[in-house]
């Protein structure tokens, strides 16, 4: 009954532990969540004032497909001001999150059988997304340290590459990939006649002054075969506002606008006055966030670090510490065993009340992702439960 694409699909990991950490809340049990990949601070205010008035204003009509012309203006103003990047408001497509954003790209590029380069570890979605495209999605393993291997993109270059997508700071590790590896990437990208869409809604949230480049941004070339992907959803905490967006040239700014033309109209009209707030008046507001989630990673980072058998790098970027389990696999509490990621994080689950997303949702097994986005509270307790559950496997 149900199209081939349809049934290809594999569900989404981290919305089937959300589905198990509420039946179990529901059945009375405390968990500790490390599983969700959205702030848990408010939205900020001025944000939320934006939106109350613009709906007591009646701004709740139709919009442009691509969204409000002051929007869009504002995303050109923040991509110069950000990344050095210079765009009309024609090149941008305001769309119903980042995720739909990023679909749309795909959607616009991606030929049936067009191979897309994704380095792994990646976002749960961005495979399934390739796929629904008729694209064919190859996985392109990082170096040990999460950082970009360009001698394996190049080895994965065939001549049915059509595009890379790249996220950084990077879901689910953490990784904020160096100018150089970029350079470096968009000369393959460059000598292929290939484009790039590269995801970039964590950009602001990151630590130890590292700096984000955008693969954008490193030539006039690139400027061309790149579609910046960025949203509100982490670094102003708007996650279920569900609003993202979209730059590129012109061309490829016109397919997305018309794609999601048919696909949802038009983004969610009221949120995008929001949206325009928080562009144009929320830096402070981020910063208190990022400076949270900077002193919460460092915490967490250590405290995995101490517990015997893991080994964790330490991210420059977004809300994600992706530690190596590989030790506890194959062993038992005398109950279980142990043989895989998945198995590990239901053990943890089950026996300590402590949530988080095996790796081979994110194509690397061996691994778990956690969130440090949750207070120091609970980050502190759900590392004390995790410590004493591992101790228990021999």
């Amino acid at each position: 009954m149900l199209s081939k694409r349809i049934a290809s699909i594999t569900p989404s990991a981290t919305h089937a532990m959300t589905a198990r950490i509420a039946e179990k809340r529901a059945a009375g049990e405390s968990i500790i969540t490390f599983s969700i990949g959205e702030p848990d601070f408010l939205t900020p205010r001025p944000i939320v004032e934006a939106c109350e008035l613009a709906l007591r204003e009646g701004k709740t009509k139709y919009t442009s497909s691509n969204g409000i012309a002051a929007l869009r203006e504002a995303v050109c103003e923040k991509l110069r001001k950000d990344n050095g990047l210079r765009y009309s408001p024609a090149q941008i497509c305001i769309s119903s999150g980042a995720k739909q954003a990023l679909s749309n790209a795909v959607y616009a590029l991606c030929d049936e059988g067009d191979e897309v380069l994704i380095p792994t570890p990646c976002y749960v979605s961005y495979v399934e997304i390739v796929k629904l495209a008729g694209g064919v999605p190859v996985l392109v393993p990082t170096n040990d340290d999460f950082s970009l291997n360009t001698e394996n993109f190049r080895k994965a270059v065939t001549p049915r590459t059509k595009l890379i997508l790249l996220n950084s700071p990077n879901n689910p590790t953490g990784a904020v990939y160096s100018r150089m590896s970029l350079e470096e990437l968009a000369r393959i990208v460059e000598e292929n006649d290939l484009y790039v869409i590269s995801d970039e809604i964590y950009e602001k949230l990151v630590y130890d002054g590292v700096k984000v480049t955008s693969i954008a941004s490193v030539s006039d070339a690139m400027y061309e075969r790149t579609v910046v992907v960025n949203g509100f959803s982490k670094a102003y905490s708007m996650t279920g506002w569900r609003l993202g967006y979209t730059a590129s040239n012109l061309t490829v700014s016109k397919a997305c606008n018309a794609f999601q033309g048919h696909m949802t109209s038009c983004p969610v009209s009221f949120v995008q006055y929001a949206a325009l707030k928080a562009l144009t008046d929320c830096d402070t507001a981020v910063e208190e966030m990022r400076r949270a989630f900077e002193m919460r990673r460092d915490y967490m980072y250590t405290r995995l670090n101490t517990m015997p058998g893991i080994r964790c790098q330490k991210p420059q970027g977004a809300f994600y510490l992706m530690p190596d389990v590989r030790a506890y696999l194959g062993r038992s509490d005398g109950e279980r065993k142990i043989e895989t990621a998945e198995e590990l994080c239901n053990y943890l689950l089950d026996e300590a009340g402590v949530a988080a997303v095996f790796g081979e949702a994110f194509c690397m097994p061996g691994t778990i992702r956690f969130a440090y986005a949750n207070s120091m509270e609970n980050i502190r307790l759900g590392m004390d439960r995790m410590e004493t559950a591992l101790t228990n496997l021999k």
